[in-house]
């Protein structure tokens, strides 16, 4: 099956968050915090916390510092109490946006994200208004040049729902969220280490922003992803130069 070619925003999302470390690892530890209360500390039996935590590793955060935050999340420590809540709306040209928080302060989220959005040129959706443009599952994507019939013949068999081959190359491994990282292990185990390996809001209907439409779309993503209680911004935009 054949997709968009995603693979120029992929990299340029990947080089934004290597340039905000220490936003993402506070974005982590939230994810933990929320995970190993919701789902316990054992991370055996919580699905949720071993992919945070999976996270906080690939970030280089210290064995330690994941262990106290899960320690704190569990009732051994005093911590914060967050919530999650998803906002959706439009940016240029029409682009679908989907933003996941986690917040102990649900007005002054609500405040700052319609800011944003009326700020740089979208608008505030209601709830619904384009969840379903996207699909909730996991995402593997390999660099091109990556051998297909390799990949497709592991994902395949390990239960991933389709491969995607994309048209500047890289391929995508699509699966139910829950069996991700069955699939994720199979294709590691095979040697097959993808770029982004993630459980996502897959936008199912792209749509092309060029030249000055997409820079104003980049900005309105950058202010929404810099705010502190955004945790993801998923969106159908496929920026071009």
């Amino acid at each position: 099956m054949a997709g968009h070619s995603k693979w120029a925003n992929i990299q340029h999302r990947k080089g934004r968050q290597d340039e905000k470390r220490g936003k993402v690892w506070t974005r982590i530890i939230r994810e933990i915090t929320v995970a190993a209360r919701q789902g316990g500390p054992d991370v055996t039996a919580n699905p949720r916390l071993r992919l945070a935590i999976d996270k906080a590793k690939a970030a280089n955060m210290p064995a330690d510092r994941i262990k106290y935050n899960v320690d704190k999340a569990s009732g051994n420590l005093e911590g914060v109490d967050y919530e999650e809540i998803r906002y959706e709306g439009y940016g240029i040209g029409g682009a679908a946006i989907i933003v996941d928080t986690m917040t102990d302060n649900r007005v002054r989220t609500v405040a700052e994200v319609r800011h944003a959005f009326s700020k740089h040129g979208g608008n505030l959706g209601t709830e619904g208004s384009v969840a379903f443009q996207f699909k909730h599952c996991g995402q593997l994507v390999f660099a091109p040049g990556t051998s297909e019939d390799k990949v497709m013949e592991v994902a395949l068999e390990a239960g991933a729902e389709d491969v995607v081959a994309d048209d500047d190359g890289a391929l995508e491994v699509l699966t139910a969220p829950g069996d991700f990282e069955t699939v994720k292990n199979a294709l590691e185990a095979a040697g097959l280490v993808p770029e982004l390996a993630e459980v996502t809001m897959r936008a199912e209907n792209p749509i092309d922003l060029s030249g000055e439409d997409a820079e104003r779309m980049q900005k309105l993503l950058d202010v929404l992803e810099d705010l502190d209680d955004v945790q993801a911004v998923y969106h159908n935009a496929v920026m071009g130069d």
